[in-house]
């Protein structure tokens, strides 16, 4: 996904939005014929694209004006809570109640509904999360594996990452990593974030034949997959203490 070129965060611009000091990160992109913006999905800066020409205070007055509409997506953002009996977890894109019981099984097992998950309340938080990555590393090699296969390209190893600011990412090296998070979107939308680094493996750019190319690995719609993102993926970042 996009990769954010970012300068030395101590020269980064900064506006007040919601009592928060928020970095504005400006990029520059040749095929931009418009100013658009987007808050990172953590909510740790605003992420302002800008054709070539835009002079770089024309961004930060654009996102100034539109400190209203930041201010309510950072309210919106996962608030930190304890993830406790009762509590929501989404996973593969369906919503369970988790359900604690120290009798039970350590391991989370998802049940109509529930999460069962056993031992005690103090390291609840860190088990769910160690469930969540150990799912992610499983589906995800899978997801890996049959695109490449579709794509005639060799599976390279999997990394995952806990990146804040990009879903996955393809090195020059063939490398993939993909964000572990999104094992708790729906399994289309991880899908589609796979299948657009393994299309890198072939087209290391987002030329027309990259997207042609990833159109043809993948079964899903890959618009519908970026929109799922854009207005909820910062839903994704549960904060686990």
């Amino acid at each position: 996904m996009l990769d954010w070129l970012r300068r030395d965060p101590r020269e980064e611009p900064v506006i007040e939005i919601a009592g928060r000091q928020v970095p504005v990160v400006i990029r520059r992109l040749a095929q931009a014929r418009r100013m658009t913006m987007r808050l990172a999905p953590d909510g740790s800066e605003i992420r302002i694209s800008i054709p070539r020409w835009t002079p770089s205070e024309d961004a930060l007055e654009f996102a100034r004006s539109k400190q209203s509409w930041l201010a309510i997506q950072i309210e919106a953002l996962p608030q930190a809570g304890p993830l406790g009996n009762g509590a929501a977890l989404d996973f593969r894109g369906h919503c369970f109640t988790i359900r604690h019981d120290p009798a039970l099984p350590r391991r989370p097992v998802p049940d109509d509904g529930e999460l069962l998950v056993g031992g005690p309340d103090t390291s609840l938080a860190a088990r769910l999360k160690r469930w969540l990555e150990s799912e992610a590393r499983d589906v995800l090699s899978v997801d890996l594996a049959e695109y490449c296969h579709r794509a005639d390209q060799p599976t390279p190893p999997l990394s995952l990452s806990s990146a804040r600011r990009r879903w996955g990412s393809c090195a020059t090296d063939g490398s993939i990593r993909i964000n572990w998070r999104l094992i708790m979107a729906p399994d289309a939308v991880r899908r589609s974030v796979v299948a657009h680094e393994v299309a890198h493996l072939v087209h290391f750019d987002h030329s027309p034949a990259f997207h042609d190319f990833l159109g043809r690995i993948f079964e899903g719609s890959v618009p519908s997959a970026n929109r799922w993102l854009r207005e909820n993926g910062r839903s994704l970042y549960v904060p686990f203490g």
